[in-house]
């Protein structure tokens, strides 16, 4: 047979299973301690009158009573800290900044009348104080208070101040929990604004560049842009200079992103701003680099690499000028060479910079690819780049179109790193001789 003992342990512990259950339901952490409160007063240790203190961002000897059996109206100690009400010294001020749990068996003794908490301790005969530890020291701590001095088994109180404190640490769980939940929420909504600014930065940024290739007598155009993120510091542009003369412009400011994508802007600006329609290409990157070293690249911090070409159809020649950009392939009778017999200083260090100038004529069949580094940079899983011979070997084998040789070129690349996001810009531009 059973004895009383037996079943009176039985029901309790069932009753700390059913509230650990709810308790793992909940996520509020207010919603949390009222449960625990209730039903630990109603059910486990029953009490006549409970508080919760806390010193937390609080300094010796004040603290904040932050939960109370008395009061009528619920206070939030998460969401209305205001609200709590602040003591400094007293009873429980000692008790809390001991680090210690305490057993006073005759309050009264112990409490004088200008306690600052005396009203809420005034009634209680028996108090026992279970510190809540965080990194070693109680920064809250729970009271129970008892009328009758004999009404609570003394010897139970090891195990309330060690249950005390595991629904501390729960409830810390579910306030970091919470906060971490908010602050996902507010990286997100962030995340979100700041790529819609991106996205608007890269819509400005792509109607900057052609929308679409000119048509030049004798001569396939094809072009291929992509940004490693939303905007970028690529660019090219085509100039209509006259009925026999275009201009042919590539650039890639140093850097990534928003900064790179204004300096990229701004060189756009500048290129358009030339006094002279036609300016050959040496006198244009002149110009394009003297305004950016003057007036922005200081301040931005940023250069620019440049290849401009004016490409004379009535010639069939291109002359072209290079400011620290990737040399051109060029294939021509069957051979792939770089144009890298000119070339200087990136736009935008050296105000007094020159650049000299060269002259390639083309042949039926000869075809010429600019690009940025974000093609020939590209690694794969070995960390080996695709290189310039990457490029110069699809140059050399590949006969089609301009816009086949430009697919073949960028599928090539993919193949190689295995397809994922760029780690920089892609640029290139062919222009095959027909």
């Amino acid at each position: 047979m059973k004895s009383p003992l037996h079943e009176s342990w039985r029901d309790e512990l069932r009753e700390v299973v059913d509230l650990m259950r709810d308790l793992s339901r909940i996520s509020d952490p207010q919603e949390a301690g009222r449960m625990y409160g209730d039903r630990v007063r109603q059910r486990l240790v029953p009490m006549d009158e409970f508080i919760a203190v806390s010193r937390r961002g609080l300094t010796a000897p004040n603290y904040r009573i932050t939960r109370s059996s008395r009061w009528r109206e619920e206070i939030n100690p998460w969401q209305q800290p205001d609200k709590l009400p602040m003591f400094s010294s007293g009873l429980l001020g000692e008790l809390l900044y001991s680090d210690e749990p305490a057993i006073i068996e005759d309050l009264p003794s112990r409490l004088s009348k200008d306690d600052p908490a005396y009203d809420y301790l005034r009634r209680a005969r028996l108090m026992v104080t279970m510190p809540q530890y965080e990194d070693g020291i109680a920064l809250n701590m729970n009271v129970v208070l008892m009328h009758d001095a004999d009404s609570l088994p003394l010897e139970r109180v090891p195990t309330m101040v060690w249950n005390s404190n595991l629904y501390g640490r729960g409830t810390l769980n579910l306030v970091l929990r919470r906060e971490l939940a908010e602050a996902y929420e507010d990286l997100r909504r962030a995340h979100e604004a700041i790529d819609h600014e991106m996205r608007a930065v890269g819509d400005i940024q792509r109607a900057l560049l052609p929308q679409t290739l000119p048509s030049i007598p004798g001569l396939d155009l094809a072009a291929y842009y992509e940004t490693s993120r939303r905007a970028g510091g690529d660019y090219y542009d085509l100039f209509d200079i006259n009925d026999h003369a275009w201009g042919i412009f590539i650039a890639d400011v140093s850097g990534h992103s928003t900064p790179a994508a204004v300096v990229m802007a701004i060189t756009h600006a500048v290129a358009h701003l030339h006094p002279t329609r036609g300016a050959p290409p040496g006198e244009m990157l002149n110009f394009v680099n003297r305004t950016l070293a003057e007036r922005y690249a200081p301040s931005t911090g940023a250069f620019v690499t440049a290849f401009y070409g004016i490409y004379d159809s009535s010639e069939g020649a291109l002359t072209y000028a290079r400011a620290g950009h990737n040399p051109p392939l060029l294939r021509q009778a069957g051979q792939v060479r770089q144009l890298n017999d000119v070339g200087g200083f990136p736009l935008g260090i050296e105000t007094g910079e020159r650049y000299e100038e060269g002259r390639v004529a083309l042949n039926p069949g000869d075809a010429i690819v600019l690009y940025t580094d974000g093609l020939t940079e590209a690694r794969n899983a070995s960390d080996d780049m695709f290189g310039v011979e990457g490029m110069a070997a699809i140059l050399r084998g590949h006969r089609g179109t301009a816009a086949e040789i430009l697919r073949a070129s960028v599928d090539a690349v993919r193949r190689f790193d295995g397809g994922g996001p760029p780690l920089d810009d892609r640029t290139a531009l062919v222009a095959l001789r027909r």
